[in-house]
């Protein structure tokens, strides 16, 4: 018997509601500390910052533009990135669609974290035992991209707390534009807009709905989805998102199965940019001036229709020139109304092996005859004209090093010629005397500088009456803007590489009448067909002021050209400095300079010089620069002897200042015979058997008396070993009344066509001219030492 009032004892609960007890209080507890961490989680928001460079937009990338906004080159920033920020208005909705349903399907509807994605990606990874799928959203991952941090569980903690707070501050579109520029696409490219530039060679909003799908995939894994390395990944990858985009029924079947069977086109892997040395030349001289834009868009001067002309013009010529050691070249082309550079070619090959990147038209190199146009322009200020005649015979001049003796290109003297005949076709003595005459080389250099030649470095007397014909080294830019002075008609102004940047200060260096005397011979066809011939590459269907130059031993030669719209110059060589086969200025960069204006006259009209009032027109007799009567008006009169002058040395058109007009000629030009009477310089050169003026001239005989012109007395000569037979060859000058016969008795003397010669040897040496057998006779002494 049970005693009074003892409890009843309790049955045991089942198993299984034990277990279910205990679950709802293991339940029951999870839930009260994820709510108290919510709680707590929302409480935290407010005191985690977001990272201050989220609310900073990076610096805008330098980005380099030709004059009508067309990319050239876009620099990475401090990262080694490269980027172009886009709008979000900008960005195609099928590449909107395309980035979420890759990235984060449920973004416009989660508030910062998808808390769906996160039990999925946990029960997979805790399934398979490793990191199979990710539950960042779009906007973690921009977090994390701001701001990255080692991958710890408190890294993941902070970045959700940030991820949830950046919603509370910005609009999902804010947040959505950001990820786009911000996000890492591969190959050095940041933000979608460089993305599709690199990936496709087409702007963001041009994109198909295959090439947005491609870049949506992207960010996961850039490397591993790489479209040029890896593309049959990059190819799954997109049709992963496309099935994505199908799914969340943004596409329909059609436009999926469209989207996937496009083919990969992509741009070149290696990322192209256009005039690398002109930007290369810009970064190094331009970059701390405070005139570049702070939105780091620095618009040049560059037109890319007329770089593309000269790159393709200078890379077609020296392929035809490979076999006469010929591999490089550069290219200028100047604006004459701004200033500005329109195109700069370095090289044929920025990426060529051998010296692709250095700039050439920076180099300074030989001028060979270039210069000669400022030596004539001086010579017009002073009052000379086209029309003017002087010698060009064998000529000396003694310097500080020795004695100048120039040669012309061709090895032959020509005579009497006019300034018009001498600048167009190059003639070296004329250029030399009519510097001495001017004032020498100081004057020159003076001019030169002025113009902006800044390599002529050293004083005046260090280059010497070589000056003119090319002693000295000159930058290809710095001397087509100095021919962009001659094009303006005597206006310098200093040239342009940024296309907002203001004009730079002109000034008046030469006179409108002096210069467009210049840009008339340079011009005339005809006057240089002597040395270039009628068909040279020079002449082009419209007019342009044409020059060419040859260095010693074919190392550099040049073409500069002008019209009034533009001033083109063309440098050739080899920038080791080794000597190219035979390849002149009218051979090597003349085809090139005609070849760019043909190209770039296609895109712009051309125009020409009306002539000054300062300038007249009438006719001269070619070898005394007389003004003579039109050839119909005295055909037979004008020369006393017969009844009409040979073709050949007819009357000529010419210029001339207006109030200083050429004397008339006079009977006094001519003997009885109809011969012109030329003064004593002419006497050797015409006695010689190489001159066209056979018949047609002769020295006055009462201006006529023996004497030596070459060498004068005194004369040291260094025997040169650069030169063929070390130089050895010394013509010999004298002015007399007959033929001139030359002796010595230590060398050996030879005759040639051009007259006569010696052969030098190390010693000192009398020479003796003499007058026919019984005639008077002068003696010289010389010096000759080994270098």
């Amino acid at each position: 018997m049970k005693p009074m009032g003892s409890p009843k004892a309790k049955s045991p609960l089942p198993a299984g509601r034990k277990r279910r007890r205990r679950r709802w209080r293991w339940l029951g507890a999870v839930v009260i500390v994820l709510g108290l961490a919510a709680v707590a989680g929302w409480k935290a928001i407010d005191h985690v910052p977001l990272p201050a460079d989220l609310f900073e937009p990076p610096p805008p990338p330098l980005a380099f533009l030709d004059r009508y906004g067309r990319p050239l080159r876009q620099l990475r920033d401090g990262e080694g990135f490269v980027s172009r920020p886009v709008r979000l208005k900008d960005v195609p909705q099928t590449l909107i669609d395309a980035t979420i349903a890759a990235e984060d399907k449920r973004f416009w509807r989660h508030p910062g974290v998808d808390v769906a994605a996160i039990l999925r990606a946990t029960a997979q990874n805790l399934w398979h035992r490793r990191v199979v799928s990710g539950a960042s959203t779009i906007t973690q991952q921009l977090i994390k991209n701001v701001q990255p941090r080692p991958r710890t569980i408190r890294a993941k903690v902070i970045e959700a707390l940030q991820a949830l707070k950046l919603e509370r501050v910005w609009t999902k579109e804010q947040i959505l534009e950001a990820y786009l520029n911000r996000i890492d696409y591969g190959r050095g490219n940041r933000g979608v807009a460089a993305a599709a530039e690199a990936v496709f060679d087409r702007p963001v909003g041009e994109l198909t709905l295959g090439q947005a799908a491609l870049l949506a995939g992207l960010p996961q894994a850039p490397s591993r989805h790489d479209p040029w390395r890896h593309p049959s990944q990059a190819l799954k990858r997109r049709r992963f998102v496309l099935d994505r985009m199908l799914a969340n029924h943004w596409i329909d079947p059609t436009a999926r199965d469209q989207a996937a069977a496009e083919p990969l086109r992509l741009a070149a892997p290696a990322r192209r940019f256009r005039a690398p040395h002109f930007v290369d030349f810009l970064l190094q001289r331009e970059l701390t001036r405070p005139s570049l834009p702070a939105t780091g868009r620095v618009r040049t001067t560059i037109d890319l229709e007329i770089q593309t002309a000269a790159e393709q013009a200078l890379r077609a010529r020296l392929a035809d020139l490979a076999g006469h050691n010929v591999r490089h070249g550069a290219v200028v082309v100047l604006d004459n109304r701004t200033g500005a550079v329109r195109a700069l070619v370095g090289s044929p090959d920025y990426r060529g092996p051998v010296a692709g990147q250095v700039n050439g038209a920076w180099a300074a190199r030989s001028a060979g005859s270039t210069l000669k146009p400022f030596t004539y322009a001086l010579a017009f200020e002073q009052g000379a004209s086209p029309a003017d005649v002087l010698p060009d015979v064998p000529s000396s001049w003694p310097t500080r090093g020795g004695v100048f003796a120039p040669v012309n290109y061709d090895r032959r003297f020509h005579g009497p010629v006019r300034l018009r005949l001498a600048l167009a076709n190059s003639y070296n003595v004329p250029a030399v005397r009519l510097l001495d005459a001017i004032g020498g080389p100081a004057v020159l250099w003076r001019k030169l500088r002025e113009c902006g030649l800044g390599t002529l470095e050293r004083e005046p007397e260090f280059y010497g009456l070589g000056l003119t014909i090319g002693n000295a080294e000159v930058r290809l830019l710095e001397l087509v803007n100095a021919y962009a002075c001659l094009a303006r008609l005597g206006v310098w102004r200093p040239w342009r590489l940024l296309e907002d940047e203001p004009f730079g200060q002109e000034r008046r260096l030469f006179s409108a009448a002096a210069a467009w005397m210049v840009a008339d011979v340079l011009d005339d066809d005809a006057a240089r067909s002597a040395e270039f011939g009628h068909d040279s590459p020079l002449a082009l269907p419209f007019p342009v002021a044409c020059k060419t130059g040859t260095s010693s031993d074919f190392r550099d030669n040049w073409a500069v050209g002008y019209t009034p719209e533009f001033t083109v110059g063309v440098w050739v060589g080899n920038f080791d400095g080794s000597p190219m086969r035979e390849i002149s200025g009218i051979s090597g960069a003349g085809p090139v300079l005609r070849d760019v204006f043909l190209r770039i006259h296609r895109l712009v009209d051309t125009t020409w010089y009306r002539r000054p009032p300062e300038v007249a027109e009438g006719w001269v007799h070619p070898l005394t620069g007389h003004r003579v009567q039109p050839p119909a008006h005295h055909a037979r009169d004008w020369r006393n002897a017969r009844d009409l002058p040979p073709a050949r040395w007819a009357p000529v058109r010419e210029v001339f200042w207006a109030d200083r007009p050429p004397p008339a000629a006079s009977p006094e030009d001519f003997d009885a015979e109809g011969r012109v009477r030329l003064g004593p310089e002419y006497a050797e050169w015409l006695a010689g058997q190489n001159n066209p003026l056979a018949g047609l001239a002769v020295v006055r005989r009462n201006d006529v008396g023996l004497r030596i012109l070459w060498p004068v007395a005194g004369t040291v000569i260094f025997l040169d070993p650069d030169l063929p037979d070390d130089g050895r060859k010394l013509r010999l000058q004298a002015a007399g009344p007959d033929r001139i016969l030359w002796s010595s008795p230590s060398l050996e003397i030879h005759e040639d066509d051009e007259g006569a010669w010696a052969r030098l040897e190390p010693g000192r040496h009398t020479l003796t001219a003499k007058v026919g057998e019984r005639g008077p006779e002068a003696t010289t002494w010389i010096e000759v030492r080994r270098w």
